[in-house]
């Protein structure tokens, strides 16, 4: 369904990504789609299938241009060795800028990594409109969340021993001293619930509400 292209960054480097485009063609709203620490693996192309199937635009920057993995000790080495102010305000904030030249309105989301990676976005990219974050949290010391004017959607695993409850906590509070409308919510299963490519932790009724909660919010945050 998608292609592999390349699109510039704000730096005028340029960076790879997968893009999905639905029926309704380059006019339709655009999701920027994070992956997990995992790399641009065939899970995260058919999540951005599934935007594309929901009416989205959907882009997937490549942040580990090319380099995919499914051992955890390396996974842990390319998200250690990532910039992450790098990936924010470059590789995403020029995945945002190419779905915006002809999107209205565009909307960044992600997983696990790519989940913390959406709330830094959401101080950092001027042209994001929303945000969609699945059990992934920044270290709060790490960008100033009461800028955060955009609406935000937040899932979180009650039995994750990274996105701790008590983190999830502490995120929420945070984000009440923000101008952002966001949502938040809290499932019995474990981190990853959504990946339906591990099934030792994926969860099909917990994703199934986690991603019809979603596909209402986009509804609203980009019409």
């Amino acid at each position: 369904m998608g292609e592999m292209i390349q699109f510039k960054r704000p730096d005028g480097k340029t960076c790879p990504g997968y893009l999905a485009s639905p029926k309704a063609g380059s006019s339709a709203p655009g999701f920027v789609v994070i992956q997990e620490w995992w790399g641009l693996n065939d899970q995260i192309k058919k999540t951005a299938d599934r935007l594309t199937e929901a009416g989205y635009r959907a882009l997937v920057p490549d942040f580990y241009r090319g380099k995919v993995t499914t051992a955890a000790d390396e996974a842990n080495h390319l998200m250690t060795n990532l910039n992450f102010p790098d990936a924010t305000g470059q590789d995403i904030r020029g995945a945002a800028q190419y779905l915006k030249e002809s999107s209205k309105k565009v909307a960044v989301g992600g997983f696990c990594m790519g989940g913390a990676l959406t709330i830094l976005a959401a101080v950092r990219v001027p042209e994001m409109d929303a945000g969609a974050c699945f059990y992934g949290i920044p270290p709060l010391d790490a960008a100033d969340l009461k800028k955060i004017k955009i609406p935000l959607i937040c899932h979180f695993a009650n039995k994750d021993d990274w996105c701790t409850p008590a983190k999830v906590n502490d995120l929420e509070a945070a984000l009440k001293q923000s101008k952002s409308e966001f949502e938040i919510y809290r499932y019995e299963a474990h981190h990853a619930f959504m990946n339906e490519a591990r099934p030792e932790v994926y969860d099909p009724a917990c994703a199934q509400t986690a991603w019809e909660r979603t596909l209402k919010f986009l509804n609203t945050a980009l019409t």
